[in-house]
């Protein structure tokens, strides 16, 4: 076969394979991360709605309880990565969806300020292991520089859950009264249950990998784990001369010269899409001092104070423009809208231009621009208009963070502490975002506008030091300056001390911008 024809197939069936992938893995996983945004943030709309003079919290006590999720959420995140690591994806992250939706549900029967306190925690707990998980699923499933996209596409149905979210709960409200329950209460309660039914649709789509996914041919699984194989960095120690061949692909149709060795037979066990790692405390520690981890965690902070209070404070702010009851939840729709379609625009072009945090600087200035206007503006009109610009300019730049360091992270133990320790720092922003917009402050919200805008601000900088690490990095590579990383990594590997590939430490490997 003519070497054309050896690229024609090989693009046919990337093509064949990606497709395959994203339609039995993006669905799934895109509703589990609408429930997770649409269950974490109706406190928001149910506020609104009349949850806080039914439970009968006054001062701050609201803040409080969205708070106290954010304890719980930010402790289960690394090891729930670890549990995944053994479990499987496909059911572990299906068990823990199940979990908070049941959560949910028990939420519309609270009563008072320690029912919903409590309820909030045990929610925060079980919803903590699903982002990082993935993350890190996907980054098991398509190559570095697929990643971006497909987060992109699942981080989307955010967005998509602050329209979907205010839409749903203007419908529900409607119901207040039936059964002798309020409005706000029938939101926790129906809101839950399309959370279990979600769950279920995870348990039959989702495959534990590519290696055992039922819905690619034999040819085509080997196929894919050849190309993902392709993807890592070379093996030194592990009886390898360091060189990785072409993809291998299967004997049916295809001449000799795609007969190779480099795969191994047993395409159906569990492992085979990735190195046959165990767990070691070394590797995670690896994780924990990788400069990039606490660049981009303490960005995604920034980012993450502007994101959560937008989505948890936009009915609260919609309402001081002067819109109430359904119009108020009607208001908070439209500026989704762009941010849905810009979050998987950037998405794309980052996958193709193999760019991660340039995006970043392009689009937080979006967002800094709407809230300086937010805080400016003497209309409600021009108020209005900051909150297209705000949603606009933060939800795309999610992906982007999120995407950085299962690209720039090798080894399994290695990734998984590292999206899971961003997460963990980042959601700290939770924090701050839940006080950052106080009753006081009513209408015009003028200091939780500005400590969004600040916060947005340490991030871009902060994306600015992370840009010019791996630039940095990349040129001392490319000048051989990297050489030593063998020789330390082959006396660890001598002496006994690890068995975890050298993973991105090989000089031959190069960071993702």
């Amino acid at each position: 076969m003519a070497s054309q024809d050896i690229v024609d197939y090989e693009r046919k069936m990337t093509r064949r394979i990606l497709w395959k992938l994203d339609c039995h893995v993006l669905p799934p996983l895109a509703l589990l991360w609408l429930a997770n945004f649409i269950d974490r943030s109706n406190v928001g709309n149910a506020r609104i709605a009349g949850l806080e003079t039914d439970t009968h919290l006054h001062g701050n006590q609201f803040n409080t309880v969205l708070a106290v999720f954010y304890v719980s959420y930010l402790l289960v995140e690394m090891p729930s990565n670890w549990i995944l690591k053994r479990m499987g994806a496909n059911r572990w992250l299906p068990i823990i969806v199940c979990a908070w939706g049941i959560v949910t549900t028990l939420t519309g029967l609270v009563h008072n300020f320690g029912g919903i306190l409590a309820i909030r925690i045990v929610l925060g707990a079980c919803e903590g292991g699903l982002l990082p998980g993935m993350i890190l699923y996907l980054s098991t499933i398509y190559k570095r520089h697929e990643l971006q996209l497909r987060v992109g596409i699942f981080y989307a149905s955010a967005s998509l859950s602050g329209a979907f979210g205010g839409l749903l709960a203007t419908a529900i409200i409607k119901m207040d009264g039936i059964g002798g329950l309020a409005g706000w209460r029938w939101i926790f309660i129906l809101e839950g249950i399309c959370t279990v039914l979600f769950c279920l649709v995870a348990v039959i789509l989702l495959p534990a990998d590519i290696a055992s996914a039922r819905f690619l041919t034999s040819e085509e699984r080997e196929f894919a784990v050849a190309r993902f194989n392709l993807d890592l960095p070379p093996k030194l120690a592990q009886g390898t001369d360091g060189e990785r061949n072409s993809i291998n692909i299967g004997e049916k149709e295809k001449p000799e010269e795609y007969r190779r060795d480099n795969v191994s037979d047993d395409l159906t066990s569990p492992g085979a899409t990735q190195e046959e790692e165990e767990f070691e405390w070394r590797e995670v520690m690896r994780g924990v001092l990788d400069i990039q981890t606490w660049l981009t965690a303490f960005a995604y902070f920034g980012l993450i104070v502007s994101l959560y209070s937008y989505s948890l404070f936009l009915p609260t702010i919609v309402a001081g423009l002067g819109y109430t009851g359904s119009a108020a939840q009607l208001h908070t729709v439209p500026p989704y809208v762009p941010a849905v379609v810009l979050t998987v625009i950037i998405a794309f072009l980052s996958d193709r231009l193999r760019w991660r945090g340039p995006f970043i600087l392009i689009c937080l200035p979006i967002a800094i621009v709407g809230y300086i206007i937010a805080i400016t503006a003497k209309t409600n009109t021009g108020r209005y208009a900051a909150v297209f610009l705000m949603a606009t300019g933060v939800y795309p730049s999610g992906p982007s963070i999120l995407s950085i360091l299962p690209n720039n992270s090798n080894g399994h133990y290695k990734r998984a502490t590292t999206t899971a320790l961003q997460l963990a720092i980042a959601n700290c922003g939770g924090f701050v975002a839940t006080f950052a917009y106080t009753p006081d402050q009513a209408p015009r919200y003028i200091r939780g506008h500005t400590i969004s805008l600040c916060f947005l601000i340490l991030a871009w900088v902060l994306i600015v030091a992370n840009v010019s690490y791996c630039l940095w990095e990349n040129k001392a590579r490319a000048e051989g300056r990297r050489q030593h990383n063998i020789t330390q990594y082959q006396e660890l590997w001598d002496s006994g001390k690890t068995r975890a590939p050298i993973g991105d430490r090989h000089p031959d490997f190069r960071f993702t911008l």
